[in-house]
Order: C-alpha cells, then sequence, then structure tokens
C-alpha cells in the first residue's frame, strides 16, 4: 500500500457502514414499538431481545472461519442484499397486513446473523485499506459515523417514521443495506484472507487455531476478556439505568433520554479527536486512563443522587468508550496476521456479546435482591480489581513495541522492512 492517507476505498466503506448504522438503528426502534402495538404480553416483547442477541452467540465464531475461508468484501455484498430481500418481504407483508410477530423475529434474527459476519469482515477488510499509521483514524471515523447514525439520528427518526407507517423504518433499512451493498461492491481489490484454504479443515479446527493464536498474544488477549468481564458489569448497569434515573435521581423520561444523550456525545467527541488524543497521551495511557473512567462511572452511579454528576460520568465514558475501541481494534488489525483476522475479530465480538447478555440478566438479579445501587458498587469493585490485574500489562514497552512492529504476513511472522 502506497501513500499514508485514507483514500476512496475507504470513504466508500465509510459511507456504507455510517447509512447501514442509520438503517439499522431506525429498525431497532421500529421493532419493539410493532411488536408493543400487537401484543402487551412481556415474555413476547422481550423475546425481541433474545432474537437480537442470540446470533451472536451461535455465530459469531463459525463466521469468523468463513470471513478467513472467502473473499471479505464480496462476502460483505451477498450479506446485504440478503438482508434487503428479507426486509423487503416484511416491509410488504406490513403494507398488505399480512405481517405477524413471528416473521418480525424471524427477519430480525436473519438480519442479526448477517450483522455478526458483516462486522467480523468489515473489521478484517479495514487494514487492508488502510496505512497502518492511520488506523487510529478510519477506526474513529467509522465509530463516529455510527455514533452519529444509529445513537443520535435513528432514534427519533425512526419513531417518526413509525407513526407515519409501520413498514417506513424497515423499507428505509432494506434501502440502506442496497446502497451498502453498492458501496461496498465499488471497492476495488480482493480480500482473501489467505491465498489458498485447506476445505478438508474442519470449522472447529479453524475456531481452535484463531483461539490459540489469541491466547498466545499477552496484550491482545487481556483486551479481549476485559471487554468481555466489562461488557458484564456495563450492561448490567445500564438494564436498571432507568430505576436509578427514576427513583433516586428524580428523573423523567426527557431527564433518563438525556443521559443516554450525554453517552452518545461523549462517544461522538472521542470519535472525532481520539487519534490525536491517542497519539498525545500515547495507547498505554489511554488504556490506563479509560479504566480509571471505568471504575468512576460505577462509582457515580452508585453514589451521587446528582443527575449533573451522572451525566459528566456518562459523557466522560463515552469518550472513553470511543478511545477504547480505536485502541483495541487498531491493535488487533496490526498484530493479526491478514489469514485470522476473521476468526481473531470474531472471537472478540463472541465474548463481547457473552458479557452483554450475562450483564443484561445479572443487573435485574442483583438490583432485585440487594438494591438498586448493588450492580453499580459491583462494578466499581470489578473496576478496581481489573485496574489492579491489568495495569502493568499495558505498559509504554509493550503497546510502543505493538505499534512499531512490521504487519504481519499471511504465516503470521514480521513482514520483512526495507
Amino acid at each position: 500500500m502506497t501513500g499514508d492517507r485514507l483514500d476512496g476505498r475507504f470513504a466508500r466503506l465509510w459511507t456504507a457502514s455510517t447509512m447501514s448504522a442509520l438503517g439499522s438503528g431506525m429498525a431497532t426502534v421500529a421493532a419493539p414499538l410493532y411488536v408493543a402495538s400487537r401484543t402487551d404480553d412481556p415474555l413476547v416483547v422481550s423475546a425481541g431481545s433474545a432474537v437480537a442477541w442470540l446470533p451472536w452467540l451461535l455465530f459469531a465464531l463459525p463466521g469468523g472461519v468463513l470471513v478467513d475461508r472467502v473473499d471479505r468484501r464480496r462476502l460483505m455484498v451477498v450479506i446485504d442484499w440478503v438482508r434487503v430481500a428479507v426486509l423487503a418481504v416484511l416491509a410488504a407483508a406490513m403494507v398488505t397486513g399480512h405481517a405477524g410477530i413471528v416473521l418480525l423475529y424471524a427477519v430480525l434474527f436473519v438480519v442479526n446473523t448477517g450483522e455478526v459476519v458483516f462486522r467480523a469482515a468489515a473489521q478484517a477488510v479495514v487494514p487492508a485499506v488502510v496505512p497502518r499509521s492511520r488506523l487510529e483514524r478510519a477506526n474513529g471515523w467509522l465509530g463516529g459515523g455510527t455514533q452519529v447514525m444509529q445513537n443520535m439520528v435513528a432514534g427519533p427518526l425512526g419513531g417518526f417514521l413509525f407513526l407515519v407507517a409501520a413498514a417506513i423504518p424497515f423499507a428505509v433499512n432494506a434501502g440502506t443495506y442496497a446502497l451498502s451493498a453498492v458501496l461496498v461492491g465499488l471497492v476495488a481489490g480482493t480480500y482473501r484472507g489467505s491465498v489458498a484454504t485447506d476445505a478438508r479443515r474442519s470449522v472447529r479446527a479453524e475456531v481452535a487455531e484463531g483461539f490459540r493464536w489469541l491466547l498466545s498474544q499477552r496484550l491482545l488477549r487481556t483486551m479481549t476478556l476485559l471487554i468481555g468481564l466489562l461488557n458484564v458489569t456495563l450492561t448490567a448497569a445500564l438494564a436498571v439505568l432507568v430505576l436509578l434515573a427514576t427513583d433516586r435521581l428524580g428523573l423523567g423520561s426527557v431527564g433518563y433520554g438525556a443521559l443516554f444523550t450525554c453517552l452518545a456525545v461523549g462517544g461522538l467527541l472521542g470519535a472525532a479527536v481520539g487519534d490525536r488524543l491517542i497519539a498525545a497521551i500515547t495507547a498505554t495511557w489511554t488504556v490506563r486512563i479509560g479504566l480509571l473512567i471505568e471504575a468512576g462511572l460505577h462509582l457515580a452511579l452508585a453514589a451521587s443522587r446528582t443527575a449533573v454528576v451522572v451525566g459528566v460520568a456518562l459523557f466522560a465514558f463515552g469518550v472513553h468508550s470511543s478511545l477504547w475501541n480505536m485502541v483495541a481494534n487498531s491493535l488487533r488489525q496490526r498484530l493479526t496476521p491478514p489469514a485470522l483476522l476473521g476468526r481473531v475479530g470474531s472471537t472478540n465480538l463472541f465474548l463481547a456479546a457473552g458479557g452483554n447478555c450475562v450483564g443484561a440478566l445479572l443487573g435485574g438479579v442483583v438490583a432485585d435482591r440487594f438494591g438498586i445501587t448493588a450492580p453499580y458498587w459491583v462494578g466499581f469493585v470489578v473496576a478496581l480489581l481489573v485496574i489492579a490485574a491489568t495495569w502493568r500489562v499495558f505498559d509504554r514497552a509493550t503497546v510502543a513495541a505493538a505499534y512499531a512492529d512490521p504487519a504481519p504476513t499471511e504465516s503470521g511472522t514480521p513482514a520483512a522492512v526495507a
């Protein structure tokens, strides 16, 4: 790769990712609204969350194998067109009055299954179209686009369009996936994980290969395990945040929504200036300060009765979240051999999703048994233990060496530097 800038190939990937995030966000808002308009059964309504998370647990690991076996760009295009087709069927069924909750959940299952594999493929393509020195900036742009569209624009827009007609958000989502397919298809080049693949190898063997490689890398192994563990405490905290906001902070629905706005604005700011902040304070201190912010968020939620303090803590956490993702994704893209990028990335996605699932269940159980602030005190203690256990893992020499290493080859050894 020549040059040291983000070129047209990345621009097409970024636009595809951003538009997909807009459509996905609108469908995420519209789906529970549609279910709630058809039934008030809590079990049926909550089943939507299971449908959303189940594909991540079922298909993340085998999906990573697929990403490493085929051309990743073509795989992304196929996934997008499949999602266009199923969403078009759903929208048409809604317009004609033939859509039911079962059809909606079946479509969401297919769409989210595609998202699992698509995201692993997209993360594996990025280092092939972006110079190593610009990975942080590229990941920041990708995260920022998703943050704006999915967390700030899609919510109110999806809710408004649903009021106009229930089918519109899903039809728009199909349109955004179609645009994504066209744009990704225009990205020049071939993006196979390896030159040749032994088709006789089992999926289990290939998953195990990626897992063993990840376990052998202390830095990446630690970051992957951390994201799974910290997602447990974070999701547990957010699962009961509505109760904390109303019962302890005295906020109404608007105030509760404003807390998530603080989180989103912080995430957007982090995505916008993250590459410069990381360069200024180093990746080591980006990670270490981020872990301190993680502990601070849980402490603020556990101890504060002031909405402003909680809002500031969520804003700071949003900044940290963007920077953490930039460092974690960039390090993984720098250090992982191209032939393993799909499997290593999907292992990270699998553990992150597992943490989210456990946390969603744990938050309510702990709060119900020990009080509304209990999940936050647990999160604070876990964060302190994590800081103590991993502080030295992220020492400056180790992280600097990771940034300085030349890109690995297909065999996993660094390429020679001229």
